[in-house]
């Protein structure tokens, strides 16, 4: 199956989505520093096998963020190819990835990706967005999620692909506790007819920068509280424990030689734990654990 041109159409994209997101985040935090990696890789038979664009960030409206493409391919540890839906040990995969991590628990952190996959005589596409909030704005959720239901109107999906994203971004090793409020996600993705499904994904992927930026401009100069960020941090804390016991993207690119820092990036850059963790009862972080479920948005 050649899907050539395809795949450089859709690595193209995410390219494309990296810069836009990187010049927005640059607009709206002045102090924002930059850090860039350019990074290769070699594949299961140690050869080239791609790498990718690594973009860091820090500052003072953006604590730490990552917004990273990659393309990689050539062998995979046949072990490891048993559990993809393709066939054969040779894969060729590219996406985006990005989490952004604000300093004020009043605006939320945010995660998306978008990736395409070819492994095989099978291609398919896969991703998602999911809003982590520290303070319940109800508007900011619904915003968020009316955002996302507009953007898969065409395609009949938000109702599918919401549900997942409830269930998968959950920390089921504490029972029904949802990382954020959720948003969509999807995985193996592909109805065959490679042109229509790679359509799909960009038009949904555009709306990323409107999902969240706005909530970002809304909440952003708002104050807090010494509260609102031991909150914040806790919360972080559960992000840690999702993204290190049941992220499949975590896994997947440990798994494939991938470069760690750029993997682990999606981490907090500060978090705490401590023991039977609830919030005080009546407090809005009490208010706000509530939402840590599915829901209707």
């Amino acid at each position: 199956m050649d899907l050539s041109s395809f795949k450089n159409d859709f690595y193209s994209h995410v390219k494309f989505l990296q810069d836009q997101i990187t010049q927005e985040m640059q607009k709206l935090d002045a102090s924002l520093i930059l850090r860039e990696d350019l990074w290769e890789r070699n594949d299961h038979a140690g050869n080239p096998g791609g790498g990718g664009i690594t973009r860091a960030f820090q500052g003072a409206l953006f604590e730490n963020a990552g917004v990273n493409t990659s393309c990689v391919f050539g062998k995979i540890d046949p072990q490891f190819a048993k559990v993809l839906t393709g066939t054969g040990d040779e894969m060729w995969a590219a996406g985006i990835s990005l989490i952004i991590h604000p300093i004020n628990p009043r605006v939320p952190t945010v995660h998306a990706n978008f990736r395409m996959i070819h492994q095989g005589d099978k291609f398919w596409f896969g991703g998602g967005a999911d809003l982590t909030p520290y303070y319940p704005h109800e508007e900011d959720f619904s915003f968020f999620h009316g955002v996302w239901k507009k953007a898969l109107a065409p395609y009949g999906k938000y109702d599918e692909w919401k549900k997942t994203c409830d269930e998968y971004f959950n920390n089921s090793h504490r029972g029904i506790e949802m990382r954020g409020v959720g948003g969509f996600f999807f995985d193996h993705f592909s109805s065959g007819d490679v042109q229509k499904d790679l359509s799909m994904v960009k038009n949904i992927s555009n709306a990323f920068m409107e999902s969240y930026f706005p909530i970002v401009v809304k909440r952003m100069s708002e104050n807090w509280t010494p509260e609102d960020e031991d909150f914040m941090l806790h919360r972080r804390g559960r992000y840690v424990e999702f993204n290190l016991l049941h992220d499949r993207g975590t896994h997947f690119g440990l798994k494939t030689n991938g470069r760690t820092d750029s993997i682990l990036i999606s981490l907090p850059g500060r978090c705490k734990f401590s023991y039977a963790y609830a919030p005080e009862i009546g407090t809005p972080h009490a208010k706000m654990w509530e939402y840590y479920k599915p829901r209707a948005w």
